[in-house]
């Protein structure tokens, strides 16, 4: 046996107060993208018991009627019976919408700021992460953990289990034997459920329904422990004893705290501002050069100036997994990936109506995402002499 060590992720349900303000802030983004490609938006939202907050800065040509959209991504994550304390209908309403600023405004629309190109809507450092713990190229604990929210999300939609309402939690600890995921040490869930069900009933449910459907037999030992509704009742939940706001998910969002995060948050974001899209152009790089063989595990870092097109700096971190020297590695990252606003929103084709989806279970590791493709592998590898 090697050293020891633990790793633990949580995620969170769609109806966690945060992720309703998440779901709701790029439902609102999405409503204006589709009609307006070039729009941009920074839509913040809160929630809390009765009202949705809306506010943000909003440049558009289009007109979109935002308290329809938020009722209907309401009714969308689940909020549908008025006795829980929050439903998409009755809940109150506010808007406080500005235009972006013209000073950040000449900075990205090409032709007009100091620099010709598009440049970044903000300064900040950008970062993806990839690794070979499972077919994802994800951190295993962040992967078990959002699949568990998932399936959380599935057993209460389709009724396999009744008494299950839309806010939750899971969080899974992961024991690792020199760097190889070897079992899971702890899972834990917790889901806002009915008055009329018992604690043993949940626990037994949710450890047959949910955990055991998703976390692998190999996986699991008689030492595993399980903790269910640790409180031992979970029926008031949501934004009726939660206050949710945009952007405060940022670890569950992406790699669960094994890869570093940068400044921003992503949700309400249109694509010209780089928290959001280089995010996923690093995670993008990342995965390809772990799927080409070129190392085990990889860290992007990309940083940005705001108004300035190309980023001020380009590095990597394999943890001494690297399979070719690393300064060569970052020279195929800069000949193959697109770095600049304009080449990232080009290549990976962000200016669609795709991100209401992105705001629940991860941005990273489903391969729904163009951000999650592969297809540069082949040619690093190539190009690595691999």
């Amino acid at each position: 046996m090697g050293r020891i060590r633990y790793y633990t992720s949580e995620s969170v349900s769609m109806g966690h107060p945060d992720k309703v303000s998440d779901q709701v802030s790029d439902a609102v983004l999405d409503a204006i993208i589709a009609q307006d490609p070039t729009a941009r938006v920074a839509c913040e939202t809160m929630v809390v018991t009765g009202l949705v907050f809306v506010g943000g800065e909003i440049t558009t040509k289009c007109w979109v009627d935002i308290p329809a959209v938020v009722r209907e991504q309401i009714k969308k994550i689940g909020y549908t019976d008025p006795n829980i304390g929050f439903h998409w209908e009755t809940c109150a309403i506010i808007t406080s919408i500005n235009k972006q600023s013209p000073d950040i405004s000449v900075g990205v629309t090409e032709g007009q700021g100091l620099h010709k190109e598009m440049g970044a809507g903000d300064q900040g450092i950008m970062m993806g992460y990839a690794c070979t713990e499972t077919p994802e190229l994800m951190p295993m604990p962040i992967v078990l953990a959002h699949k568990l929210c998932e399936r959380l999300a599935e057993v209460r939609e389709k009724g396999i289990l009744k008494y299950l309402r839309p806010d939750g939690k899971s969080q899974v600890t992961i024991e690792y034997d020199d760097g190889v995921p070897v079992r899971v040490h702890t899972v834990v869930v917790s889901s806002q459920h009915t008055a009329d069900v018992s604690h043993a009933k949940i626990q037994k449910d949710i450890i047959q329904h949910v955990i055991k459907k998703v976390i692998p037999a190999d996986m699991l030992d008689k030492d595993t422990i399980y903790h269910i509704n640790p409180t031992g009742r979970f029926v008031v939940g949501g934004p009726a004893c939660d206050t949710g706001m945009t952007g405060r998910k940022i670890i569950v969002d992406t790699y669960g705290g094994r890869g570093a995060h940068g400044g921003g948050a992503f949700s309400g974001k249109d694509p010209s501002k780089v928290d959001r899209s280089a995010s996923y152009m690093a995670r993008y790089i990342a995965k390809n050069v772990v799927a080409a063989g070129l190392a085990d595990q990889c860290e992007v870092r990309l940083c940005y100036a705001i108004g300035v097109a190309e980023p001020l700096a380009v590095d990597i971190d394999t943890d001494g997994t690297a399979n070719i020297p690393e300064e060569k590695i970052i020279e195929l990252i800069k000949k193959h990936f697109p770095m600049t606003p304009k080449g990232i929103i080009d290549y990976l084709d962000l200016r669609k109506p795709i991100y209401r989806e992105t705001a629940r279970h991860g941005h990273f590791g489903r391969d729904i995402f163009r951000w999650e493709k592969t297809d540069k592998a082949k040619i690093l590898k190539k190009e690595a002499g691999l």
